[in-house]
C-alpha cells in the first residue's frame, strides 16, 4: 500500500493541475458558458463509432405502437409512481418518447418495426425493487392479445417485433443469475428483437441481436448536483455501495463473484482509495471531483453508476468479465474506460497508479464529449443523439429485415405451451 502511494503523489499533481485546464466535464450538462467551456476541452471520437453516435435516425424507419389496454402500461404507473424513478425506468420512457416521435406511424401497414409497450418491471416491493415473478406472465398476456388482435406477429411469429426489457437478466425474469438461466429467455420472445439492460458474453439471457442500453438514471436529479467545473478532482479513486448481500448471499463469495468483497478485504484502509457502503447527499458530488470511480458487477453485470461515471466525467473502473456495454459501437469504451478482470481486483491499486498521465487526460477528455453523455441518458423531452435515439439508431441499422423474417402460410416456429408451468397461468 505503501509503495502505490508513492507512485501516485507525483500523478496526483500532476492531476490536479491538469483538472484545472481540463475542467469536470459534467459541466456539458449545464449548458451556457459551461458547456462552452467544456467544448474546448473535449475530444470528438474519431472514426465510424464518432460517425454513429451523432447519427439521425430520423427517416430511416418508422415504428408502429400497439395500443394495449391501460393495465400493461399506465395504469401500473398510476398505481406505483416509483416506477418511474428506479432504474429500470427505461421502459416507460421509451413508451413515452415514442408516442411523440417522428419515426411513430398510424398507419401498421408501412411499419419496419412493432413496439408492444407492456412494463414488466413495475411491480414493486415494499422496498422498491421489481418483483420479476409476474413479469413472464405479464408479457405472455400482452403478447396474447396483439396476437389475437392485429394480423402482425402471426406473420413473423414476432421477429419484426422488438421489445424493451431492462430487468436485471433482461428476457429471463429473474434477479438472480442461477435462476435466471434455468429460466432462459421467455420461449415467445425468441425472434422478438430485444432492447435490454443486461449484456453478457455466451450467456442465455443475452439473445443474438439484442440493442444493450443504459440503466436509467434521472437526468433533471444529476443536473441539479453540477460542481464548478473549475473542482479540482481530488479523489482517486471512488465507490458506495455493497461490498456483501447477507441477505440473499449468506455465506458470501456468489455475490458479485467474489469481485466487491475482494475490493473491500483489499482496499478498506488504503488511503488512495475512498470506497465505503454509506450513500452520502454529495453522492453525485463526489463523483465530479474523482479520477476514476469503480463500476464493478453486482447481482447483474451492469448498474447505474456507469452512467453516473460518463456523465460527471469519471474515468469508469469496469470490473464485470465478458460484459456487453450500452451502444458499443457508438462508444469507444476501451478508450474512456478501464477494464480489470475480476480475479485482479486485488492489483487494482497497482492498475490504476500504473497508468500514464497522458493516457488519464485523453481519457477525461473523450469523456468531456457531450454527445457521449447524451447517449447515456433519457431525459424528457427526448433531445438529439440521447439514448432513445441511439436504440432507434440500432433498430435502423436492422433493416431491411431478412427474407426469413416472414412466415409461410401454416408456418409456426414458437411453441405457445413451452417454459415453466406458472409462467402459463393466465394474467
Amino acid at each position: 500500500m505503501g509503495s502505490s502511494r508513492k507512485r501516485w503523489l507525483p500523478v496526483a499533481l500532476l492531476l490536479l493541475a491538469a483538472s484545472v485546464l481540463y475542467p469536470g466535464p459534467a459541466a456539458a450538462a449545464a449548458g451556457g458558458e459551461a458547456e462552452h467551456a467544456v467544448q474546448q476541452h473535449s475530444e470528438r471520437i474519431s472514426g465510424s463509432a464518432g460517425d454513429v453516435l451523432e447519427d439521425n435516425p430520423v427517416g430511416k424507419l418508422k415504428v408502429f405502437i400497439y395500443d394495449l389496454p391501460r393495465k400493461y402500461n399506465k395504469k401500473m404507473v398510476t398505481k406505483d409512481p416509483r416506477c418511474l424513478s428506479h432504474m429500470f425506468a427505461a421502459e416507460i420512457f421509451m413508451h413515452r418518447f415514442l408516442l411523440s416521435s417522428a419515426v411513430r406511424t398510424l398507419n401498421p401497414k408501412e411499419a419496419d418495426w412493432f413496439y408492444t409497450p407492456v412494463y414488466t418491471t413495475c411491480d414493486l416491493t415494499n422496498a422498491g425493487l421489481p418483483l420479476p415473478f409476474k413479469s413472464p406472465r405479464v408479457m405472455r398476456s400482452a403478447i396474447q392479445y396483439i396476437s389475437n388482435k392485429w394480423p402482425f406477429w402471426n406473420r413473423t411469429d414476432g421477429a419484426d417485433h422488438f421489445f424493451v426489457v431492462p430487468h436485471d437478466f433482461a428476457a429471463c425474469f429473474h434477479y438472480q443469475e442461477e435462476k435466471a438461466i434455468e429460466r432462459g429467455i421467455l420461449p415467445l420472445l425468441r425472434r422478438a428483437t430485444l432492447v435490454q439492460t443486461f449484456g453478457q458474453e455466451n450467456h442465455v439471457c443475452l439473445k443474438e441481436g439484442s440493442i444493450i442500453i443504459p440503466p436509467y438514471a434521472p437526468p433533471q436529479k444529476m443536473q441539479a448536483h453540477l460542481i464548478s467545473p473549475d473542482t479540482p478532482r481530488s479523489i482517486f479513486v471512488y465507490f458506495r455501495g455493497l461490498f456483501y448481500d447477507t441477505g440473499n448471499d449468506p455465506e458470501g463469495g456468489y455475490y458479485a463473484r467474489g469481485a466487491r468483497a475482494s475490493l473491500w478485504e483489499n482496499f478498506k484502509s488504503n488511503p488512495l482509495f475512498d470506497i465505503s457502503t454509506d450513500h452520502p447527499a454529495t453522492y453525485y458530488e463526489d463523483m465530479q471531483r474523482a479520477v476514476f470511480c469503480l463500476c464493478p458487477l453486482g447481482w447483474a453485470p451492469w448498474s447505474p453508476r456507469l452512467v453516473e461515471a460518463v456523465v460527471f466525467g469519471c474515468i469508469p473502473v469496469i470490473i464485470a468479465d465478458d460484459i456487453v456495454l450500452p451502444f458499443a459501437d457508438a462508444i469507444p469504451w476501451e478508450e474512456i474506460g478501464v477494464f480489470v478482470e475480476e480475479k485482479d481486483v486485488p492489483k487494482l491499486d497497482t492498475i490504476l497508479t500504473s497508468m500514464p498521465i497522458d493516457d488519464i487526460l485523453r481519457k477525461q477528455r473523450l469523456l468531456a464529449n457531450p454527445s457521449m453523455k447524451q447517449a447515456m441518458l433519457f431525459p424528457q423531452p427526448a433531445q438529439p443523439r440521447d439514448a432513445f435515439h441511439q436504440i432507434l439508431n440500432g433498430l435502423a441499422r436492422k433493416l431491411p429485415h431478412p427474407e426469413g423474417v416472414y412466415l409461410q402460410p401454416g408456418d409456426q416456429r414458437l411453441n405457445w405451451t413451452a417454459g415453466p408451468v406458472g409462467d402459463l397461468k393466465p394474467w
